[in-house]
């Protein structure tokens, strides 16, 4: 046994797994102490991976040599990628998983992962070292009694941290159901200065497919040629998809939930936290939409061989009784059978303002925090803080430059910027809007972005490098011969009619052909024979293909949001020292002065994105550090 660290991860949850094999794959000893090793990464909510840039989220993370990617693929039963009508800035991969299948391969992951270790244990206490400034985590002690040392500490402790969970007036403690809460971590982190807060999620009601007649429900597929998030070649689309399906509430489903409304611990204060503005439970959406005669839902497969159904979209903490009658009046669910009714659930977290761009706390040196305590909401949110504070753990622990991705490089960095200079005031949630630079941090992209990065700093292995520069290489050649090969009027005439764009006047490349709307590059492969001929000859997957045509047909736009971001990395690059005090600042707001003083940004461009900070304050600092 080994009782001694570099790392110890505490939760065994997306960020807990995420953070202890970047740590582990970087070289460092590293620990995982979990509740349940039956539950590692277990998909306590709605088991699917990606959507709305969390997608983007997903294949970032892959591209960096995390895993949630590789476990997602090897678990799809159903690929989708949303928001295809729109511009491929706002396309986002979606993947249904096999509830157990996605966990067991995690567990898999785990135990064959060199350098790392696990034990099934409570952590209840840190064991902190110095006073005041100098104070530095240097280990952990469990329910069990056991005492383990570390260079550093990740806490990821999901919603276990004083978890409650409630249904109709009924409450019990609990991290999710059928799990005990975790307690003393939050007292003693209090009692070192930390502040702390209440947050509340909720998950809907499980049901029994084979009780409900599937004839009444809408048809959701998967795509025709179902993607993947991982790029590595050696990782297969899924063939075989299972459908999910599309329900609808109506009024007399309206009425009766409403009956239970003087039983809910929402409306009636029971729940103390705060719940999730973007994924609502099906009470709080009727009294903020309480003039919609309907609302949609999607019912979704748990796994490939079960019975068990996710209703999301249908998330309560009202009795289960009202919940069960509820779900009777809608049609086609008349004689619906539950595994379990849904519920809320309450915990702890703090506000990330406390932490750098590193997740390193502020106050305990080697301290980090990722996940859910952070007051995030999400697998793919989790995932990312993980895997940024694994690798900061290690690297700092060898004296290495601290891991921090920039708003222009990645929606991991939006993420974690976010949550540092602004904090949150409910659970957070990525989405595309959050991001100034989509058409940068497109999911297409992500590996040419962030896999050179992934490689310098070691987590990038040969089998990936070398599909890199293969995926590269073959993408810029393609990208050469379009811009180079041109094409006859009299080739694409047809063509061009059949998608209502004029047709050509002379000869013109093929690149300047594809930037006219409507015009795909897959159509012009079947149509341009040298074109076809290249492209076969060169073997180029579908991906490379899109990637190309992305990068051709949106390069104006592309170039000059890359001007931008340059002009604005300028004010990233004025550092602010440490130990600076802006009360000192008298030109600037009192506001402002206060906000800096508690998040203390370490950039001028940091300091610019704290609400409360005006351009003219902005100005002021600029001035005072002498640009």
């Amino acid at each position: 046994m080994r009782f001694d660290y570099d790392v110890i991860v505490v939760g065994g949850g997306h960020a807990g797994c995420e953070a202890a094999t970047a740590a582990a794959n970087l070289g460092a000893a590293t620990l995982l102490v979990t509740m349940d090793m039956t539950k590692y990464a277990n998909m306590s909510c709605n088991p699917a991976v990606g959507g709305v840039a969390k997608g983007q989220i997903v294949r970032e993370i892959d591209a960096l040599g995390g895993q949630m990617g590789i476990i997602t693929d090897l678990s799809t039963i159903q690929f989708r990628m949303l928001n295809r009508s729109k511009g491929a800035a706002m396309w986002s991969p979606r993947a249904q998983c096999d509830k157990a299948r996605f966990s067991a391969l995690w567990r898999k992951t785990l135990e064959n992962t060199p350098n790392l270790r696990l034990w099934q244990d409570s952590v209840n206490q840190l064991i902190i070292d110095g006073v005041g400034e100098s104070r530095r985590v240097v280990g952990v002690r469990t329910q069990m009694g056991v005492v383990f040392t570390a260079k550093s500490v990740i806490l990821t402790n999901g919603t276990f941290l004083g978890g409650l969970m409630h249904i109709g007036r009924n409450s019990a403690e609990g991290g999710r159901a059928g799990d005990a809460a975790s307690h003393g971590l939050t007292e003693q982190l209090v009692e070192l200065g930390f502040e702390a807060g209440r947050m509340k999620t909720g998950t809907p009601v499980r049901i029994d497919v084979r009780s409900l007649n599937l004839d009444k429900f809408e048809r959701q597929d998967g795509d025709s040629e179902p993607q993947k998030f991982s790029f590595l070649s050696s990782i297969q689309p899924i063939e075989n998809q299972q459908p999910c399906y599309l329900v609808y509430t109506s009024q007399e489903v309206h009425n009766t939930l409403r009956t239970g409304f003087d039983d809910s611990p929402l409306f009636q204060g029971l729940i103390k936290g705060i719940g999730p503005r973007y994924c609502p439970s099906i009470e709080d959406k009727l009294r903020t939409f309480a003039d919609k005669e309907f609302h949609q839902l999607f019912l979704e497969p748990e796994g490939a061989d079960t019975n068990e159904y996710y209703l999301n979209g249908f998330s309560s903490s009202l009795p289960w009784q009202v919940q069960c009658a509820a779900l009777q009046q809608i049609e086609g669910f008349e004689n619906v059978e539950i595994y379990r009714p849904g519920y809320a659930i309450e915990y702890d977290y703090f506000p990330p303002t406390q932490l750098t761009h590193t997740l390193e706390t502020k106050l305990i040196k080697g301290l980090y925090f990722a996940g859910q305590i952070n007051g995030t909401t999400g697998y793919e949110e989790a995932a990312a803080q993980g895997l940024v504070a694994g690798v900061n753990a290690v690297r700092k622990s060898r004296g290495e430059e601290p891991f921090v991705l920039g708003r222009n490089e990645a929606y991991i960095g939006v993420l974690i910027d976010d949550l540092v200079t602004k904090g949150v005031d409910e659970p957070y949630r990525m989405f595309t809007s959050r991001a100034e630079y989509r058409i940068l941090l497109r999911q297409d992209n992500a590996d040419l972005r962030l896999t050179p990065i992934g490689r310098e700093i070691g987590l990038v292995n040969n089998e990936r490098w070398v599909d890199f520069e293969q995926k590269k290489s073959l993408g810029e050649s393609l990208k050469n011969f379009v811009q180079r090969q041109g094409v006859a009027p009299d080739e694409i005439s047809d063509y061009l009619k059949t998608i209502n764009s004029a047709p050509l006047s002379q000869k013109k490349k093929i690149a300047d052909v594809l930037i006219r709307n409507n015009v795909s590059l897959f159509d012009l492969i079947e149509i341009v024979a040298p074109l076809k001929k290249f492209v076969t000859s060169h073997n180029l997957s579908r991906e490379i293909v899109e990637q190309v045509e992305i990068e051709v047909k949106y390069s104006g736009y592309i170039e000059r949001e890359k001007a931008i971001a340059d002009k604005l990395q300028r004010l990233e690059e004025i550092r602010i020292p440490a130990d600076f005090d802006f009360m000192n600042i008298t030109s600037i707001t009192i506001e402002a002065r206060q906000k800096l003083s508690r998040i203390r940004p370490t950039t001028i461009g940091q300091a610019s994105r704290i609400p409360g900070v005006s351009p003219a304050d902005i100005n002021v600092l600029l001035i005072y550090f002498g640009r």
